[in-house]
C-alpha cells in the first residue's frame, strides 16, 4: 500500500492530540476561562455550493502534500541516494516531528486570528504559499540535507492548510452533517493521491515537475475556497489580547479527566494512525521490492492500483458517513474498519504479486476510508470547546502527527531484522501495523462513551 493511501493525513488528508501532554496543566486555563461562553453546536447546515467548494478545497491540500509524500521524495532519492531506503523514514518523520511542535501555537494563533478574511482562510494562503517554497527547495535540490528541510517547510505548509479546512468544518458543520460531509472530503483526500500519481507519471521525465505540477494545483484550489466562499470577518470576535507561555504550552494539552472521550478517543486514533503509518511509509520501495520494478517505474503500478482503490475509498467513506449519520451509530463502524486494515494488511505482509497487492491495498483503502470518515465525526461531536476548535483540533491532529514521525524512525528498524541481502523484512512492518490499528478500533469501541 502507498503513501497517497495514508492519512487523509488525511485529508486522508489529510484526519488528522496528544496524550503524552494531555497531562499538561488543567482546562480551568486562561485559554478558555478568560474567553467568552464557547459558542453553541452549530446549526445552520452548509449548503451544497460551500461543501462542493470545501471539497475541492480538500482535494486541493491532499494532491499537494501526498504526491510528494508518496513518491517523489522516494524518486528523488533514488536520484541521490539508491539503496538507501532508511533515509525516506529520517525525512518525513523530521518534518512531521517539526509540524508536531507547532502546530498546537499554529492552533492558538488561527482561534485568535482577526481579520476581515476571517480566522481560518489567512491560514489556507499563508499555508499554500510555504508549500509551494518547499516543494521548489525539494524538487531542485542537490544534496538529501536540502530534501530534509525541503519537505519540513513543505510538510509545515500543507498540513497548515489542511488544519485550516479541519477548523472550518469544526466551526460550521451541524451534527446532522458531520458523517456526510467528512465521507465527501475525505472522499477526495483519498481520489487526490491517486490522480496526483498518474499526474507525476505523466511528466516524470523532469523531476521538478513532479513536485511543481501537484503543488501548483492544490495552490489553486485551496485559495479559491475562501475567495469564492468568503469565510466572513473575524474582526468582531472577542478575545482576550494577551498571550503567555503558560497559555502556549497549555495548548499543547488537556485534561483527560475532564474530558474522557475525547482522551480515549485520541488514544485510538494514535494506535490506529500509528498502525497506518508503519504500512505506508515505505510504499512506494516496497512496492519495488515485491513486484521487482525499479523505483521510478512503480508509480504506474501506485496509480492503477490506486484507481482500485479510489472505488473502494468511495464506497467507505460514502457508506461509513452516510450511514453512521442514518443510524446515529459511530463506534460500530471504527471497529468495522480497524477489522477490515486488519485482513488487508495480512494480504500485503505476504503478498509477491500484483492481484495480491490490489486485494490488500483494496481492503486497506476501505478501512481507511471508513475510519477516517466516522472518527472525524466523533471529532466534531466531542470537541471541549468550540471557541477553541482550532487549539483542540491540532491536539487531536497529534494523534495522527506523532505517529506519522515516530513510525517512520522505528520503521527502518523493523525492515532490517532478519532482512536477506537488499530485501527488507516488509512482512514484520505490515503485521505489526495491523495489530496496532485493531488496538485502536478497540480503545474507541469500548471507551468512547458519548457517541454511540
Amino acid at each position: 500500500m502507498s503513501n497517497n493511501q495514508s492519512e487523509r493525513d488525511a485529508t486522508i488528508e489529510n484526519v488528522v492530540a496528544s496524550q503524552p501532554v494531555a497531562g499538561a496543566s488543567p482546562d480551568a486555563l486562561p485559554l478558555e476561562s478568560e474567553r467568552p461562553a464557547a459558542p453553541s453546536e452549530p446549526q445552520v447546515p452548509m449548503s451544497r455550493s460551500y461543501i462542493f467548494w470545501l471539497m475541492l478545497a480538500s482535494f486541493g491540500g491532499s494532491i499537494a502534500m501526498m504526491v510528494p509524500l508518496s513518491y517523489g521524495i522516494a524518486l528523488r532519492l533514488s536520484e541521490l541516494a539508491p539503496g538507501r531506503e532508511e533515509v525516506l523514514g529520517y525525512i518525513t518523520g523530521s518534518a512531521q516531528l517539526v509540524f508536531l511542535v507547532l502546530s498546537p501555537m499554529i492552533g492558538i494563533w488561527s482561534d485568535r486570528f482577526r481579520s476581515r478574511l476571517g480566522r481560518r482562510a489567512p491560514f489556507l494562503f499563508l499555508g499554500a504559499a510555504v508549500g509551494l517554497v518547499g516543494l521548489v527547495i525539494i524538487g531542485l535540490a542537490p544534496s538529501i540535507p536540502l530534501i530534509a528541510v525541503g519537505w519540513i517547510i513543505g510538510m509545515l505548509g500543507w498540513s497548515t492548510t489542511g488544519a485550516a479546512v479541519q477548523n472550518i468544518q469544526a466551526d460550521k458543520l451541524p451534527e446532522n452533517q458531520r458523517g456526510k460531509v467528512s465521507a465527501l472530503t475525505g472522499l477526495m483526500t483519498q481520489i487526490a493521491p491517486v490522480l496526483g500519481i498518474g499526474i507525476a507519471y505523466a511528466v516524470s521525465s523532469s523531476t521538478f515537475l513532479v513536485f511543481l505540477v501537484p503543488g501548483l494545483i492544490g495552490a489553486v484550489l485551496l485559495v479559491l475556497f475562501p475567495l469564492i466562499k468568503p469565510e466572513g470577518s473575524s474582526k468582531n470576535i472577542t478575545v482576550d489580547s494577551s498571550v503567555t507561555l503558560r497559555k502556549v504550552v497549555a495548548g499543547y494539552g488537556f485534561n483527560p479527566r475532564k474530558y474522557p472521550d475525547f482522551a480515549w478517543n485520541w488514544l485510538g486514533r494514535f494506535f490506529f494512525f500509528f498502525g497506518l503509518y508503519f504500512n505506508t511509509t515505505f510504499g512506494t520501495f516496497f512496492y519495488a521490492q515485491r513486484l521487482d520494478l525499479p523505483v521510478r517505474e512503480v508509480a504506474g503500478v501506485v496509480a492503477t492500483v490506486g484507481m482500485l482503490g479510489v472505488v473502494a475509498a468511495a464506497g467507505g467513506a460514502l457508506l461509513g458517513g452516510f450511514l453512521s449519520d442514518k443510524l446515529k451509530r459511530r463506534r460500530l463502524f471504527v471497529i468495522i474498519a480497524a477489522i477490515l486494515f486488519v485482513a488487508g494488511a495480512i494480504f500485503e505482509a505476504f503478498a509477491y504479486s500484483l492481484p495480491q497487492l490490489i486485494v490488500g491495498a483494496v481492503l486497506m483503502q476501505l478501512a481507511i476510508a471508513v475510519f477516517a470518515t466516522v472518527n472525524q465525526a466523533m471529532v466534531f461531536a466531542i470537541l471541549p470547546n468550540r471557541s477553541e476548535a482550532g487549539r483542540y483540533m491540532a491536539v487531536v491532529a497529534f494523534a495522527q502527527k506523532i505517529p506519522s514521525a515516530v513510525a517512520p524512525l522505528i520503521a527502518p528498524l523493523i525492515i532490517t531484522i532478519g532482512a536477506v541481502g537488499a530485501d527488507k523484512n516488509y512482512t514484520a512492518l505490515y503485521l505489526g501495523g495491523a495489530v496496532l490499528a485493531l488496538v485502536g478500533g478497540l480503545i474507541i469501541l469500548f471507551k468512547v462513551k458519548s457517541v454511540r
